[in-house]
């Protein structure tokens, strides 16, 4: 496809999502929005990705939405938008909406300043890395507006609420070092470092896992957080190890384990993912 505000490169089973505005700091705009849809969409349909790094061209990862509209950045365009619940979509959200539904891996290789929407579109990603001079902020309180891209219900389950609402209630900008320390990001890495460290984690999945299993853990884990007890998640496993347990990956596995030999799994997400994977997040709205 023919991007113009992100790159999308496919090699060595990762696909690579590259923000690239970098003469803005990798600003958000709606065009970025529609164009992240669409790379998702192509990894999603595409059985030789197994997994998705996204990083930002240049010195930042997203500086958050473009600004250049003044005052009236964040009245949007009314006309023509999607609605939910009667209301113009969050285009940060639908862009977090859709990371949310990927059925491959996703790793945030966030390389320097994300701020706003530059940092909550990184919340349903899987694992979050970052360069060691990188900076965050949740500064929507000190532009007058609330949280968006869903964040209200990932920030907190990510990093806890009291954690959540001091750095959205204080919209202060803050280091690599504290969004360690507040589990925002899992490692830290110098700048020269992090994309080669992104890659071996996606490496590791692509090499030595089933991609049908991935992808049903993966909406396992997501879908469990707000699971109302664990029996829940215990019909789901029970369901999915009744379907995966006698398929054609299970017994790679099995048998290469006791081979002690590389599994090569010969099931495909686009064929085989089976019924019980649970349609994760449910859209309770329509459309």
């Amino acid at each position: 496809m023919g991007f113009t505000e992100i790159e999308y490169d496919v090699a060595d089973r990762v696909a690579t999502i590259t923000l690239n505005r970098p003469e803005r700091l990798n600003a958000f705009t709606l065009t970025m929005r529609a164009e992240l849809i669409a790379a998702f969409d192509l990894a999603d349909a595409d059985d030789q990705v197994r997994a998705v790094v996204v990083t930002g061209a240049g010195r930042a990862f997203c500086a958050g939405a473009d600004l250049g509209g003044g005052g009236t950045t964040f009245r949007g365009a009314r006309e023509g938008r999607d609605l939910v619940d009667g209301a113009p979509r969050d285009g940060g959200g639908t862009v977090a909406l859709r990371i949310a539904r990927s059925l491959k891996p996703v790793i945030g290789a966030i390389n320097g300043p994300a701020v706003g929407v530059g940092v909550t579109m990184t919340l349903p990603m899987d694992v979050r890395l970052a360069a060691d001079t990188a900076r965050f902020g949740f500064v929507f309180a000190r532009r007058g507006i609330v949280t968006e891209a869903a964040s209200s219900w990932f920030l907190p389950r990510i990093v806890g609420i009291a954690q959540a609402m001091e750095w959205a209630a204080t919209g202060r900008v803050f280091p690599a070092a504290e969004a360690l320390e507040g589990r925002l990001v899992s490692r830290l890495y110098p700048a020269e470092e992090l994309l080669p460290a992104a890659y071996a984690l996606a490496g590791e999945i692509a090499a030595n896992t089933s991609a049908v299993s991935v992808a049903a853990i993966r909406r396992l884990m997501w879908s469990g957080l707000s699971a109302s007890s664990p029996w829940e998640a215990h019909a789901a496993d029970s369901r999915l190890m009744a379907e995966l347990g006698g398929a054609p990956d299970a017994v790679e596995g099995v048998t290469a384990f006791l081979d002690k030999r590389q599994a090569d799994f010969p099931m495909t997400v686009s064929e085989h993912l089976p019924s019980g994977v649970p349609s994760w997040p449910e859209n309770p709205y329509g459309g």
